[in-house]
């Protein structure tokens, strides 16, 4: 049967292909994400929800919107999007139901929003690398975490690279947050320079990991258990820091997480309690331009310097 239904959502063209080089059906996507929905939806779970979605024969897509044909049971929370200057109804993915009507709707990749309740890395190698240099990356930001009295839990991001993941306490103000996040990427790079970067402008980066520190600040990342629409339909799986060593991306994916898993829940095991952020990392971090203004800054530099030598 290539249609049923489940907790009141009617599934439908279950055997299709889920997309190219995904090697598997819509079937193993609804599958994956129903059996692992205990694991991932308290990852999702009041967080204004966008996702990655695939139609046959079209490319990926980004949804933020919730579509006027959703369901009743789709909850919406409504915040202003500064990518696109307008108010968007994002979806609340609380519960099995809507999870449901996410997968049937061929919502492959789940990106919640932050909403300052993490201090995260993304640790993305360069085009090509190999894995081993963000592992390495990752032993550095331990490091740096360490000698600032935090802990943080990591995960693959299912593309190329790894998320390092610091709960810190409720109530700590955004700036803050975000002042941390580049102190904690700039110390981390100090650590080892000529292995991470915090460069924002790729050119400048030299075959380094970037050492990304601009997820603060009503940003998203994909969430833990999340598939990719990758080759393969790799998962963002989480790893116990002393399992790093040696694994791929795509040694996690739609076929074999739920085997690897058992009856764990290591994203909710790993996750250190939330923590306080250190004032003198605080401090530092507010001496650091915001990386995305340092590097429109100095386009526009070059652009000029560029022109005068024409």
């Amino acid at each position: 049967m290539s249609d049923e239904e489940r907790d009141g959502v009617r599934l439908t063209n279950l055997d299709q292909p889920l997309f190219d080089g995904a090697e598997a059906t819509k079937r193993d996507l609804v599958d994956y994400l129903d059996a692992v929905s205990g694991r991932i939806l308290p990852v999702l779970r009041g967080r204004a929800l966008s996702v990655m979605r695939v139609r046959p024969g079209q490319p990926a897509f980004m949804q933020k919107n919730v579509p006027k044909y959703a369901p009743a049971f789709v909850k919406t929370v409504t915040a202003w999007a500064e990518t696109s200057h307008r108010e968007v109804a994002y979806a609340l993915c609380d519960d099995r139901q809507t999870l449901l009507w996410f997968a049937n709707q061929r919502a492959v990749e789940y990106h919640p929003a932050l909403d300052g309740t993490h201090l995260i890395l993304d640790l993305d190698p360069p085009e090509g690398a190999d894995f081993e240099l963000a592992v390495q990356t990752a032993f550095l930001v331990r490091q740096a975490l360490g000698d600032a009295g935090l802990q943080g839990a990591v995960k693959t991001s299912g593309a190329k690279g790894l998320h390092v993941f610091v709960p810190v306490e409720p109530g700590t103000a955004p700036d803050d947050l975000a002042a941390a996040t580049r102190a904690l990427a700039a110390r981390a790079e100090r650590i080892d320079p000529a292995l991470g970067t915090t460069a924002f402008i790729r050119e400048d980066r030299a075959g380094k990991v970037f050492l990304d520190s601009t997820r603060a600040g009503g940003a998203t990342v994909v969430a833990a258990y999340s598939p990719r629409i990758r080759p393969g339909a790799p998962v963002s799986f989480p790893l116990a820091w002393d399992e790093l060593d040696g694994v791929r991306p795509a040694d996690f994916t739609l076929h074999n997480a739920l085997d690897k898993l058992g009856d764990r829940d290591p994203w909710a095991e790993l996750m250190p309690e939330p923590q306080r952020l250190p004032d003198d990392l605080v401090a530092e971090g507010h001496t650091i331009p915001v990386a995305r203004v340092q590097a429109m800054h100095e386009g526009k530099r070059r652009a000029r310097i560029k022109r005068a030598e024409q």
